[in-house]
């Protein structure tokens, strides 16, 4: 079984860590998934995805605030776009990640969500999901 679903993403901020571990366990549940791995990627240039804690919002505060200190938005860049931090900061966390899913559910630890990391907002942003499995 190939399933693919989109997830639309609307950020409101430049720099913001948006969870969307609640939308993946829809979207595998409207997929009918079963047991196999789901792929989450960002098709953005300036956009990526990660997983972190979820418990403490304090992790997505220091997360932007410690990823700006490393990349600040104006260090002399050569790519003059006004988004290469942007740029840097996607290629360094990554776009996509790889999840196993038992029995339709996302096997994530106790603490663990998936962030979409938006580092050029506020924009309209897609998130693509493909469970590649079994049936349940």
């Amino acid at each position: 079984m190939f399933v693919h679903k989109i997830i639309n993403v609307k950020t409101t901020k430049r720099e913001t860590l948006i969870e969307l571990t609640g939308e993946i366990r829809t979207a595998l549940s409207a997929m009918g998934a079963g047991s196999g791995i789901l792929l989450i990627s960002s098709p953005h240039t300036t956009a990526g995805i990660t997983i972190n804690e979820n418990a403490d919002p304090d992790v997505v505060t220091d997360m932007v605030s410690h990823l700006h200190k490393m990349v600040p938005d104006h260090p002399g860049f050569r790519h003059a776009e006004g988004n290469s931090d942007a740029h840097i900061k996607t290629a360094l966390l990554g776009t996509c990640v790889q999840i196993p899913v038992i029995l339709g559910k996302p096997l994530l630890g106790t603490w663990q969500g998936v962030y979409f990391c938006e580092f050029d907002g506020p924009r309209n942003r897609k998130v693509h999901c493909t469970f590649v499995g079994d049936n349940p």
